[in-house]
């Protein structure tokens, strides 16, 4: 997500903190906010997907490619 995004989002709560949105200003809130959870869900997934577990017997296992993507599929 681009930072001018963002700084729509930080302005939109701003504007609804002190006067208000339209219905229109509350509709591009909600996609706006979407998008960035949304971004942040694919950022997380994709550092956790690099997690590797080492097991008591020292074979190693990646938990991305154990549970990650195979429930994504």
């Amino acid at each position: 997500m681009d930072q001018k995004k963002i700084d729509r989002i930080n302005a939109l709560a701003r504007k609804s903190k002190a006067e208000g949105l339209t219905e229109a200003e509350r509709k591009e809130q909600a996609l706006l906010r979407e998008e960035f959870l949304a971004n942040i869900r694919r950022n997380l997934r994709a550092q956790l997907d690099q997690i590797d577990m080492v097991a008591p017997d020292g074979s190693v296992e990646n938990l991305g490619e154990k549970y990650g993507r195979a429930k994504a599929n």
